[in-house]
């Protein structure tokens, strides 16, 4: 007995030991304050809580409190929000979303974008307005000076809405971008883009689409990014501007933070612990889009499935201890992530910052946050669309395991809702809220050392999009500057990217900050140094040189990353930078995803043997594959850690028999893969796309696992392209099948084909 207890006690301490590491930082007031013990409901109701009764049933550290922002009716489905420069509030709600659990009438034009404001600063909004109505489904919003830029579902178009008279409506509207060419993925709502994060760098980034944008004369300039983006739903970045991507279709709850995606993709199989990727429930979670394999026998969720609206926490009202933290809604579970974001010799690696218990969780059942932030004020935002249904409607069909758990506790019923709450410490202050658009530029400058990131990025934002070069002088005495706090090395680096905003970059200014006693103030530079590197400006390139010694594996990596963008003339600097630094696990990772992004750049040059037709479909159907299919088969086609879906290399459903593969694409498949089951138990059907769209997807994979250019292997040299006229052929005779196919239903009218 006394051997068992002092086993047991050994194993307690090692666990203690393991938290304490886990959330160890400046402030160690979560230390000091253990967590309070996990509470658990096996029975929740289904039943509509009020707000008052919902913030009841949240767990949450000690000394944190939510307070209730807004809620229905003055907003209702509210997906993402976004602050304009004097902190009024945009909201942009989801009116259809999965009204009920067959999507009736989600295609509808009624959903809107509302203002809501604070007319006393005492945090609660008490004033609404519907700035624009009549959009699709509303799912990017951004506040760029007087304008909210929106993207609606199913379009790649950008459109600026302007209220010009001060009644709060938008009576003035243009577009930004748009691409006639752009085919939507409108079969599934949730595998299309969003974001919009204006990123340190001044470029725009989102998930899914393979492009970036930069505000150029009032436009948005498109960029591609070659190697793909990354990402579901949500999107944030960092002090230093390094992006953080989740993939709620492969449920991977953070992914692509190791190097910014215009290099290429980079993931590590340990940036996170199988630890990390379970979750603590503290409820049953039975609405599980993944079936029994997702469930715990208490039925709570195991693992991410539904993570999205990330943020990095940059504010200033909430304990030190929260700073650059990541947090990421997982609305299945009704709970929200906190990790700790740790840097290995320039590799990062994220961990749960509690032993098996989440930062906020609900028992109530209709709790779904969907999107974080940091706010003007300092605190922690979390969107709520609370509702009953949170999946889409391909994966609540008549006979599916979520349909039946949606009927029984009637979540259907459950719409029309939403909160916005924000996360409180005890004993914070109210801030004033910002008049960015009232200021001067010369003032605006003054916010780049604001000690909360939503500050500093917007003042820098404003200032680029001004494009008052008046304060040049003033930008670049920060960056000469002393330093001798964080606070100014972040104005420094901010300072940096608002000259590059500005086209005010100049050799001087690159060799000052090449110099800097700070890592990140060094690194910025070297990613500013680009267009230098591309012309083999001889100044800049002997400065370089002396930063491949430099004590700061950020600023290694940066370097080979820059390097990267002529290395016809940096070549020799990179192989010496390598040999420096041949056992450091990031810079060679890095410099192999730069090698993989050159492959891929090169890929239409070596479709040249192919028809037009035929490259066409798959230089199209590699862009599909990138931002949809990979989420769950793997960028590689190897399949994902999670096994969420099973592999594509080697499958002969896809690589054989073409019928096979066309009606799986049409119709979804269901059941056990090769005695293998894959938590949700089928693949939707994309038949709502076009005939072209499928034959793209089809004839890129196929290609690709028959040993084209790419990384998938081989398999046999039957043709692998297919045709638009071989898919409409086949969907004409599918056309009254609803259900998708079982593996043995395949194999039978594979036989009869043949």
């Amino acid at each position: 007995m006394k051997k068992t207890l002092w086993i047991f006690s050994m194993i307690m301490i090692s666990m203690l030991i393991i938290t304490c590491t886990a959330i160890k930082s400046k402030d160690t007031s979560l230390v000091n304050n253990p967590y309070p013990a996990r509470t658990f409901d096996p029975n929740p109701s289904s039943e509509y809580l009020t707000p008052e009764e919902s913030m009841k049933t949240f767990n949450l550290p000690p000394g944190y409190h939510l307070e209730l922002v807004a809620s229905e009716p003055m907003i209702k489905e509210p997906v993402a929000i976004a602050w304009d420069g004097n902190g009024r509030m945009f909201v942009a709600e989801m009116l259809t979303y999965m009204q009920d659990a067959n999507a009736s009438g989600e295609q509808s034009p009624v959903s809107r974008v509302s203002m809501l404001e604070d007319t006393n600063n005492d945090g609660v909004m008490d004033k609404s307005t519907i700035f624009v109505d009549s959009l699709l489904l509303p799912r990017m919003i951004l506040c760029v000076n007087d304008e909210v830029f929106i993207n609606e579902t199913n379009s790649i178009t950008i459109t600026a809405y302007k209220d010009t008279n001060g009644d709060g409506k938008a009576d003035a509207k243009r577009i930004v971008y748009e691409d006639p060419s752009y085919s939507a993925n409108d079969a599934n709502m949730e595998h299309q883009r969003s974001g919009l994060d204006w990123n340190l760098d001044n470029w725009m980034y989102m998930t899914y689409e393979p492009i970036r944008f930069r505000y150029v004369d009032g436009v948005l300039k498109a960029d591609s990014i070659i190697s793909g983006s990354a990402g579901q739903w949500g999107l944030t970045h960092d002090n230093y501007g390094r992006l953080f991507y989740s993939r709620a279709g492969g449920e991977i709850a953070v992914q692509r933070f190791q190097i910014n995606p215009v290099y290429g993709a980079l993931d590590f199989k340990d940036q996170y612990s199988d630890e990390f990727n379970a979750v603590w429930p503290i409820i049953s979670t039975p609405d599980v889009q993944g079936g029994l394999l997702r469930l715990r026998p208490d039925s709570t969720l195991n693992h991410f499935t539904a993570a999205a609206g990330q943020s990095i926490y940059r504010g200033n009202a909430l304990p030190n201890d929260l700073l650059g933290d990541y947090i990421v809604a997982e609305p299945v579970g009704r709970l929200i992530r906190r990790a700790k974001v740790l840097n290995l010799k320039g590799k990062r690696v994220v961990q749960n910052a509690y032993y098996r218990q989440e930062f906020i969780s609900s028992t109530d059942m209709n709790f779904r946050p969907v999107n974080t932030y940091t706010g003007p004020d300092g605190h922690l935002y979390i969107v709520d669309m609370h509702r009953g249904i949170i999946q889409q409607g391909n994966w609540t069909r008549p006979g599916s395991f979520l349909r039946k758990v949606i009927d029984r506790f009637g979540f259907g019923d459950n719409v029309g809702h939403g909160r916005i709450y924000r996360l409180v410490h005890d004993g914070y202050k109210s801030q004033p809220l910002p008049k960015m658009l009232n200021e001067t530029p010369a003032q605006l400058v003054a916010h780049l050392s604001h000690p909360n990131g939503w500050w500093r990025d917007n003042a820098q934002k404003e200032l680029v999009v001004l494009g008052d070069k008046s304060v040049v002088p003033l930008l670049k005495q920060i960056v000469t500057g002393s330093s001798d706090s964080e606070l100014s090395y972040l104005a420094k680096i901010h300072a940096l990217w608002t000259l590059e905003g500005l086209n005010s970059i100049d050799e001087n200014i690159l060799i000052a900050a090449f110099d800097d006693p700070n890592a990140q103030v060094r690194r910025t530079a070297v990613w500013i140094s680009e267009p230098y590197i591309r012309e083999n400006n001889a100044k800049i390139m002997d400065r370089l040189k002396v930063l491949q010694s430099d004590p700061n594996y950020d600023v290694r990596t940066q370097l080979l990353l820059s390097l990267s963008v002529n290395k016809k003339a940096t070549q020799p600097l990179i192989d010496a930078l390598m040999a420096e630094n041949k056992n450091n696990e990031m810079l060679n990772a890095t410099l192999a995803s730069l090698e993989q992004t050159e492959n891929i750049k090169n890929y239409g040059v070596r479709l040249g043997s192919l028809s037009a037709s035929d490259r066409d479909h798959v230089l199209k159907g590699a862009e599909i594959f990138r931002a949809l299919c990979a989420s769950c088969h793997g960028d590689d086609g190897k399949g994902l850690p999670s096994k969420v879906a099973p592999p594509l290399v080697g499958s002969r459903r896809l690589l054989g028999d073409k019928n096979t593969a066309i009606r799986i694409v049409l119709n979804g498949i269901s059941g056990a893969i090769d005695g293998e089951n894959y938590p949700g138990g089928f693949m939707p059907p994309f038949g709502d796309n076009s005939d072209d769209w499928i034959a793209s997807i089809l004839s890129y994979a196929r290609f690709e696992l028959r040993g084209g250019p790419g990384n998938f292997g081989n398999f046999n040299r039957v043709s692998p392209f297919i045709s638009t006229e071989e898919v409409s052929a086949l969907r004409e005779k599918l056309k009254s099948r609803t259900t998708p196919w079982t593996v043995e239903e395949l194999e039978a009218e594979s036989a009869k084909d043949n």
